[in-house]
């Protein structure tokens, strides 16, 4: 179920990408970087909920119910805390947007884009609390179920609101990130449903919580999701500035880059669906103090997110031109997009260790190796490389892609060591 959910994540991006296709390049580009961009500021607040994981997980695992809805009552608290100072963020990216050197065409579009996205914030943040609390919880069907039907919302409201159906306004691009404020405002309440409904089946006395807000925990919260959003924002930082780089480009090669990052985030959400039930398992084992447990998940995430990436990388190699045309059917944007899937085959097997390595490590109580790492790998290595390859040599996209593989490769080979390492040290000195 962890899995399905993160596909479904990721294929309301690739909707979005699919459905507005028709309106050129340029507005495969705006939705893109526009996403990126949002994503980027809205990840820091998703990320100080990550600290959920090992929290609820280990309270979980020791059979500390209250402990559990206290955990959520205060990342509720986190959310709306965090939400305004994030949209104020996000207002000062839309005003500086002229000065990232995007074509004209598309900068056109950005700013419609992520004036209406903006809305989604605050709704998205509570569904990731609640999506974290739930998965701790052992409860994951409603997550697989509010993803799912999500896209179905998604694909209808971009229907209606791009091209004007049903007596709506062709709103074009903007329609898009209505669509996406409309499908996220559905899964956060369908979690919150989920949530009572399981209280009131289950008898977890959720209800009986006190209200009353606790700084030690709202401390302990940011403590552990800090270095976890730091991570995030590291990783979609350098994301970010690859799509900026590449809206320098031509809008075919910006098309090219975004098309190919849908699809290998696409393979990337089931290391990441991985990533999470290794957190909670291991975390669960933690919390039960077993010490065979916890390595005994961290190890098998592991192995079974190695063998889908080297799937995937076949694929990428093999059926490229079909997988670039169900986005497209421009050839400029195809003929582009097989060379940037080519070095993305090469990168998958590290992009799927990295992420599920993350995922136990946080499992464990520790996010800061993850984010320190990522400072590392991303920005001291892939993106100067990364950088020279596109701008110093003339490369253009493909030199991007090449320093952000460079860099993942790093990232992934020395959370792995450290895995082993910290696993290793648990055995010996027992929890």
């Amino acid at each position: 179920p962890m899995i399905v959910a993160e596909i479904g994540w990721m294929m309301m991006g690739i909707v979005d990408t699919i459905m507005v296709g028709p309106l050129g390049p340029e507005a495969i580009g705006a939705v893109g970087v526009g996403g990126i961009i949002f994503f980027w500021v809205a990840v820091v607040g998703m990320g100080l909920m990550l600290g959920l994981d090992a929290l609820v997980a280990q309270a979980f695992g020791a059979r500390r119910l209250d402990e559990c809805h206290r955990w959520l009552l205060h990342a509720v608290y986190l959310a709306f805390l965090a939400a305004p100072p994030l949209l104020g963020v996000l207002a000062l990216v839309r005003v500086a947007l002229p000065v990232w050197g995007f074509a004209p065409e598309v900068l056109a579009l950005i700013p419609r884009y992520l004036t209406a996205v903006s809305f989604s914030l605050l709704p998205l943040l509570l569904y990731t609390a609640f999506r974290r609390y739930l998965q701790a919880m052992n409860v994951v069907r409603p997550l697989m179920l509010a993803l799912v039907t999500a896209n179905l919302v998604n694909a209808g409201a971009n229907w209606v609101l791009i091209y004007g159906h049903l007596g709506a306004p062709a709103l074009g691009v903007a329609g898009s990130a209505w669509a996406t404020v409309v499908s996220r405002i559905y899964m956060m309440l369908v979690l919150l449903a989920a949530l009572i409904i399981h209280d009131a089946r289950y008898h977890t006395r959720i209800v009986h919580l006190t209200l009353r807000p606790q700084l030690t925990r709202l401390r302990e919260l940011v403590r552990l999701g800090l270095p976890a959003a730091g991570q995030l924002v590291l990783e979609l930082g350098v994301l970010a500035l690859a799509t900026a780089l590449a809206g320098r480009l031509r809008p075919t090669s910006l098309a090219a880059h975004h098309i190919a990052l849908n699809l290998a985030g696409f393979t990337y959400m089931i290391p990441l669906g991985l990533s999470s039930a290794g957190a909670v398992r291991v975390g669960h084992a933690v919390g039960r103090l077993d010490v065979h447990g916890a390595r005994s998940a961290g190890w098998t995430a592991l192995a079974l997110a190695t063998v889908f990436m080297s799937g995937a990388a076949v694929a990428f190699v093999t059926i490229p031109r079909a997988l670039l045309g169900v986005f497209t059917s421009d050839l400029g944007v195809i003929m582009t997009g097989v060379s940037l899937l080519f070095v993305g085959a090469f990168f998958q097997l590290f992009d799927g260790i990295q992420a599920v390595a993350t995922g136990v490590l946080r499992g464990l109580g520790d996010t800061r190796t993850a984010m320190l790492t990522n400072l590392a790998g991303h920005w001291g290595i892939g993106l100067p490389i990364g950088y020279a390859l596109c701008v110093t040599l003339g490369w253009g996209v493909q030199g991007i892609w090449i320093g952000l593989s460079c860099g993942l490769i790093v990232v992934a080979v020395v959370l792995l060591a450290i895995w082993r390492r910290r696993i290793n040290a648990v055995s010996v000195n027992r929890l």
